[in-house]
Formats: C-alpha cells, structure tokens, sequence
C-alpha cells in the first residue's frame, strides 16, 4: 500500500481516522516534509551567515549555490525524488545570477521574494476563478486529478479555503519582506527571510490538513479507470465466448 493509498475495509482503524492519516501522508508527499524544509533552508541560511561574517558577496553566493548543488547530488545517489531539491537549486541560481548583475548582495533574495508574491496571487487568482490551486497541486496526490471541481464540492471548498489561507500567509508575508529590501541592510532582511521560511509554511499546511480532513474522501478517479478497462475486458470476453457458441452451434 503506497503513502495515499486508502486502508482496506477489514482495518481496524477507524474510517475518520484513516482518513486524516491519508491526508497527512499525501501533504507530506507533495510539500517534500522536514527533508524538503531543510532543503529549502539551507542555502539562504548559509548565504546570510557567510555574508554576516565575511560581507564577501562572491563567497556567499557560491556557497549557497554549492550547497543546493550538492543537495541535489545526494537526492540523484539516493535515487530519492529531485523536484524540491531542483526547485531550491533554480530559486538559488537566479538569486546568486541576480545578485552579481547588480552587485547588491539584498538582490539574492529578490527572485524568491517576487516568486512569494507571484504564488500568493496564484493562489487568490485561481480560487476566484474556481479552480484553486492547491486542489490543481493536490489531486494527482490523492489520485483525484481534478474530479473535485464537479463531482465532489464538499472538498472543492475545502480546497479553496486552503489555497485562501496559502494565498493569505504569503501576502502577509511579503507584506514583512518587501519593507525590509528597501530599508535594512542584507543581513537583517537575510535572517529576516530565514526566520520566515518555516513558520508561515507550517501554519499553512496546518490549515490545509485542517479543512481537507473535514471535507469528503476524494474520488480515485485512477481505481475508477482501472475498474472501467476491467469491465470492458470482461465484456468483449462474454461477446467473444457467445459468439463462439453461437459458431458451434450453427456448425
């Protein structure tokens, strides 16, 4: 049984339960758990600490992008998945490109800053426009797809509340960042940024486990396909046996 799979019937634990255990396991795949917070960290951390100490902005732009390089390495030796160690990597090098173009070493954290905003907007935008955005980054987890928009609006609005509340955060968010870039210097808006990397992710995927393990189970469309395809075979076998005693019976 894989991480999202639906416990059987003859489990003793009960259906609510299962439930939240399933909601839990597909959030903790998709967001990349303490592993993928750590990867998110990291780099930014050590960028801020090395700029704090030596204000070399080479050397801490280097470095961070090592470590999110050797973050990687490691995922591809472990044969693990790479999309949020990529994702670091890509959100590291812009940062670092950016920041040598500019020779400001506040203009790392730009990109990461101005993504936030883009992703809060994504979030509101697309929750306007009925298709939530964390329902679109969930349902493939939850082997839904995107079932949810029309056949199960208990956890259509579940999920738009949850993309509410990401959107939410993350304006409230880069309503403390954005300030900071213009009016402190590097190392307070570094550890700044840092501090806020954690928590506010957390709460958000706190609230999203919250109002998804209230809303109806999701329909696994993909049971449902393989359901389908296994009638289809047993009819054209029944088609096919009929026709062959129909033969017979005519010979």
């Amino acid at each position: 049984m894989t991480s999202v799979d639906k416990p059987t019937a003859d489990t003793d634990i009960p259906t609510g339960q299962a439930d939240k255990a399933v909601t839990e396991a597909a959030l903790f795949e998709a967001f990349g758990g303490v592993r993928g917070m750590v990867e998110t960290v990291l780099p930014g951390l050590l960028f801020v600490t090395i700029y704090t100490i030596n204000k070399n902005l080479h050397v801490s732009a280097i470095a961070a992008l090592g470590v999110s390089l050797l973050l990687v390495a490691v995922r591809l030796v472990r044969r693990d998945t790479v999309k949020h160690a990529f994702s670091g990597v890509f959100g590291v090098a812009f940062g670092v490109v950016f920041a040598m173009m500019t020779g400001n070493a506040k203009d790392f954290y730009l990109p990461g800053m101005l993504y936030t905003l883009g992703l809060a907007l994504a979030y509101i935008i697309t929750t306007l426009a009925g298709v939530p955005l964390i329902g679109l980054i969930l349902g493939p987890v939850f082997k839904e797809n995107l079932s949810w928009r029309t056949r199960n609006p208990g956890r259509k609005k579940a999920y738009a509340k949850a993309s509410w509340a990401w959107g939410l955060i993350l304006l409230a968010k880069c309503a403390i960042l954005f300030p900071l870039y213009w009016w402190a210097d590097t190392t307070q808006l570094g550890w700044v940024l840092v501090a806020l990397k954690i928590p506010p992710f957390l709460l958000a995927v706190y609230l999203t486990w919250v109002f998804l393990a209230k809303a109806p189970p999701p329909i696994d469309v993909f049971a449902e396909m393989e359901a389908e395809e296994e009638a289809e075979k047993a009819r054209k076998a029944t088609e096919a046996r009929g026709a062959a005693d129909q033969g017979r019976t005519e010979a």
